[in-house]
């Protein structure tokens, strides 16, 4: 008797893409662990650091909708690829940047904003692949999955980089950061495909399970890189919750980046940490964020399937933002140390249970369009961020850290309060 194997290769590509996620943010964080020491070695204090920090973001957000068209023209394969090498590049040279320059402010904006470039393309080129490779009720799963690499590679980065800054100084982070990057991009240049027909592993039931799930256009169409890509830019710019949905992720890209660029620097400064115990403390809001990924993408399938796009994607989504806000008011109040570094965590977390749904969105609405269109999402969230790393020192240096958190706050209720205009439940009128 024949028996078929069962394959399982969108889950091993979507793993990857996890880990792809997380050295992302390796790179991108690197830089406000050994924000110290660069401070120190280029004479650059806060205000400065903030616009190096700022820099990435800027870069990031320009050239988000060029990576939208790139992952949906040439396939999350070959963009994915050549980003990690960009990545790779541009943290090399940020480790050769020799210690007495002229100039190095400048030339530490043009590294981190050239960084910003590069990264541009992952979540594009992922959200391209979910389009292509996921059923819709795997979906929140799956983004979650691959947004969980965000809090593992940011929650590993403050005791592993500490350690490396400790013992190397602050240049082998880099290295390693580096290193790490070229490595894991070659792994998915081996084994990812734009498409599950194109894949060798991929078997007649994982086949037949991927194109029973898909929706929309994709449904109806087997996806091959020489097909021509017909965006629908015209269906895209009409859809009127697409700017919701960028001002939600606007919110969401503000009140994160507050953990990504200045959390290690809030508990050093701020709650008067040395440097180990600030790097334990600055692991938590990432450990969160790493579960929390998980748990939303896996509850907003759960909600998808039992009530409808609706509540399982906007419901959750505007909820978490709702406790995000709650989370960062008592967290900033509190006097003990410690229990702020917890309850501001506990904000980190309740955000990402939102994570997955900006995504999956993306995919629900737009389908082969989906690079395009989240990248667009993406952009808001990238732009907030921007404005954070520079504004959050400013408001933080003439009116205290509370406002700093407190204004976060408000974002995130306007950003619940976005998620309650999206309507998944309607695809693109193509």
């Amino acid at each position: 008797m024949y028996f078929e194997r069962r394959t399982r290769v969108r889950f091993f590509l979507a793993f990857w893409l996890f880990v792809l996620s997380g050295v992302a943010f390796l790179d991108r964080t690197n830089i406000s662990i050994a924000g110290l020491q660069i401070s120190t070695e280029y004479g650059l204090g806060n205000q400065r650091l903030g616009w190096i920090f700022s820099a990435f973001l800027i870069g990031y957000a320009g050239f988000q909708l060029p990576a939208g068209w790139l992952a949906a023209r040439y396939g999350p394969r070959l963009v994915l690829a050549l980003g990690v090498l960009w990545w790779g590049v541009a943290t090399a040279l940020t480790a050769l940047l020799p210690s007495g320059i002229s100039h190095a402010v400048m030339l530490l904006i043009a590294i981190r904003f050239a960084l910003g470039a590069g990264e541009a393309v992952i979540y594009p080129a992922a959200n391209q692949f979910v389009a292509r490779w996921i059923p819709v009720q795997e979906r929140g799963f799956i983004n979650g999955l691959i947004f969980a690499g965000v809090g593992a590679g940011s929650g590993l980065t403050p005791p592993l980089l500490t350690w490396l800054i400790t013992n190397h100084g602050w240049r082998a982070a880099f290295w390693f950061s580096a290193l790490v990057g070229v490595i894991a991009g070659g792994v998915w240049w081996h084994f990812a495909r734009d498409t599950p027909e194109e894949h060798f592993d991929v078997g007649p039931l994982e086949l037949s399970e991927i194109r029973a799930g898909l929706t929309g256009d994709l449904a109806t169409k087997q996806l091959r890189t020489s097909e021509p890509v017909v965006i629908s830019w015209r269906a895209i710019f009409r859809r009127r919750d697409l700017p919701a949905l960028m001002a939600g992720y606007f919110s969401f890209g503000y009140v994160a980046w507050i953990f990504f660029s200045w959390f290690f620097l809030y508990m050093a400064q701020v709650r008067g940490f040395d440097l180990k115990s600030s790097a334990r403390y600055a692991m938590l809001p990432f450990l969160s964020m790493t579960v929390c990924c998980l748990v939303g993408g896996a509850l907003s399938d759960r909600l998808t399937r039992t009530h409808g796009l609706r509540i399982g994607r906007c419901g959750l989504a505007s909820a978490a933002l709702f406790c995000t806000a709650i989370f960062l008011v008592l967290g900033s109040k509190v006097h003990s140390p410690q229990l702020a570094g917890v309850i501001l965590a506990g904000g980190a977390g309740a955000l990402y249970l939102s994570q997955s749904s900006f995504w999956s969105v993306s995919v629900d609405i737009a389908g082969r369009s989906s690079g395009v269109f989240s990248s667009l999402v993406n952009m808001g969230g990238q732009v907030g961020g921007a404005v954070t790393a520079s504004l959050t020192p400013w408001i933080a240096q003439r009116f205290g850290w509370t406002t700093s958190f407190a204004i976060a706050a408000i974002l995130a209720v306007v950003g619940g309060i976005c998620w309650m205009t999206v309507h998944p439940e309607r695809p693109l009128d193509v």
